[in-house]
Formats: C-alpha cells, structure tokens, sequence
C-alpha cells in the first residue's frame, strides 16, 4: 500500500491552522478585549504577557497557507479567487495590530492612545474577517473547469458575518483566560468577572452555528445525523457541554490554569466539528483533498523540507513559551 500524500498533507495543514488558531488567538483576544481594562499599567501588563512570544504565532500561518499552495494548488486558487478581500482586510489588520504593538511602549504619553486604537481595530479586523473567510468556506464555492466561478462579493453572506461576530467572541474567551492565567490582583479578578459572560456567549453562538449548518446545508445534516454517523459523532456537542460546564466552574472558584486549558479544548472541539462537517472536501461542497492534490512527486518533495524544518518550529515554540511561563505584573515583568 502506497504512502497517502494528500492526506498526510491535510494533517499538516490542519494542525499548522489550529496552532495558529490558538496561539494567536489569545493574542488576538488580549486587543479585543483592551476597550474594557481602562488603566495604563494593566494594559501594559496585557501586552506583556504576549510581548515575548507574539511575533512567532504567524509561522503556524505562513506554514498552512504554503502548505496549501503546494500541496493543494487548485484549493489555493480557488480559495484566494474567491476570498481575495476578506484576507486582504484580514492581513490589514494584523499589520496595525503589530505596528501598535512595537510603537506603543515607544511613544510618548500623549500619543499612546493613537497606538491603543490601532491595536483595537486592528485585533477586531483581523479577527472578524478571519471568521468571516472561514463562514464563507464552509458555505462553499462555485467552480467551473477547476476554476472560481462565483462573484466578488459571493463570500458577504448572513452566515459568514455571524462567523465573523461569533469569531470575536471566542478569541475575546482566549484572551480573557490567558490573562486569568497569566495575571494577578485586579487585572485577574477583572479576567474573571468577565469570563462567565463570554463563555456564555460563546455557548450561544456554537449552539446557533450547530442548529445553521444542518438546517441551511443538507449535506452536512446527513453528514451529521445519519446513521451510524450519529452514534460515531454524538460524543462531540455531550463534550461540548461538559467542557462549558466546568469552565464556568473553574471561573467561579477563582482558578488560575483551568479555565485557560477548558477553553482549549472548547476551541479544539469546535475545530473537529468543522472537519467533521466538511471532510475530505478541501473545497466544499464538493472537491475533496484528494481531487485538488498536486503532483505526488511535488507533495513528496516538499514533505521531505516540512518534516525536516516543523520539529524546528515545534521545538522553538515550545522553549518560548517554557521559558515565560511565568505571572506578569507591572513592577517586576515575568517572574
């Protein structure tokens, strides 16, 4: 039996974006939530806690988008063909939110509210039209002769601004229990006032994507809801649940690490529902990873440079995050 190329691909695709999902996500998340934490020295904390390791969450980005370029070549043109403006404001808004990020602790006072703006609407940019590309791709594409065949504007749907909205809301959840990880005093105990809240919102949101889906696409109810899919699948909304129930657990007792690692696996959970919902269409409805592969001997030579250089990343990633692993505070920074 020969080696699976496409599919090996699409799990390194996969995992390169759920890695960003999540460490750019709490990232992204500390922005949005800026608007509610008025005072300086709690903002510069908020920054700080982010301020070593930002700037590599975006190789896990780099990674999947390469990836699908090569890999998936008909996906990519297809992708970008249809989603060019969303990404395009997307990565808009990553570029003023990391040019907030290194100007702000260098300008002066008087400026720095400039840079604060800039840090807010660019993490709001990016996050929601990120949302708003993901809605608009499981929603699908026209394709003609391998080609993109729909409009401009095909991706500005009801659903995919709902993606958008609800895309804010989870990372605001990632943000805010990073920070009741990573934060102590006043900052943390503001953390968790708002943690029940948005872990509520984010419960409404899933319950209203969940209940979408299936009615509007009824290749994902069948997916879903047929036998004996049901039973395979059933498992994930029940964990769902449990997982929402103990994170508003941990967030009433006052827990540092808990409510940081519930949220993971709310964000993982949801990632699985959406693979479930489109698998193995790399470009829904209907084109699947194996249909969109490239070439096995360019999927193969480019396994051999990834599987050399991601133990690189993995292993980088993992000593930064190690090595400031501990609570900030404004006197002392990381300790």
């Amino acid at each position: 039996m020969g080696i699976d190329l496409p599919l090996i691909w699409a799990v390194i695709i996969i995992f390169g974006v759920m890695m960003y999902v999540v460490m750019d996500g709490f990232d992204l998340g500390i922005g949005i939530l800026f608007p509610f934490v008025k005072g300086e020295q709690d903002r510069d904390v908020m920054m700080n806690t982010v301020a070593p390791v930002w700037d590599g969450n975006e190789t896990w980005l780099v990674l999947g988008g390469a990836g699908l370029f090569g890999a998936f070549p008909l996906a990519y043109s297809v992708v970008l063909s249809a989603l060019y403006l969303p990404l395009m404001l997307m990565l808009v808004g990553l570029i003023f939110r990391g040019v907030a990020f290194e100007f702000r602790f260098k300008a002066k006072a008087d400026k720095r509210h400039l840079w604060d703006k800039a840090f807010i609407w660019g993490s709001l940019a990016a996050t929601f039209f990120q949302g708003v590309a993901l809605g608009a791709f499981m929603e699908g594409f026209k394709v003609v002769d391998r080609q993109y065949a729909g409009g401009t504007l095909d991706w500005l749907t009801p659903f995919s601004l709902f993606s958008g909205l609800g895309l804010i809301v989870a990372y605001a959840l990632l943000g805010c229990t990073w920070l009741i990880m990573k934060t102590e005093g006043r900052l943390q105990e503001q953390m968790h006032n708002l943690g029940r809240p948005l872990a509520l919102a984010l419960l409404l949101v899933i319950g209203i994507v969940s209940l979408w889906t299936p009615l509007a696409y009824p290749q994902i109810a069948e997916r879903w809801f047929s036998v004996p899919n049901l039973f395979w699948f059933m498992p994930v909304p029940l964990l769902v649940l449990v997982t929402f129930y103990g994170l508003l657990q941990a967030v009433k007792r006052n827990a540092h690490y808990t409510p940081f690692l519930l949220t993971l696996v709310l964000i993982f959970l949801g990632y699985s529902g959406l693979g479930i919902s489109l698998w193995p269409n790399i470009i829904p409805p209907s084109i699947s990873i194996w249909d969109a592969a490239a070439p096995p001997q360019s999927q193969g030579f480019m396994l051999v440079g990834t599987l050399f250089i991601l133990p690189f990343i993995l292993g980088y990633t993992f000593w930064s995050y190690y090595v400031f692993r501990g609570k900030v505070t404004h006197e002392h920074g990381y300790h």
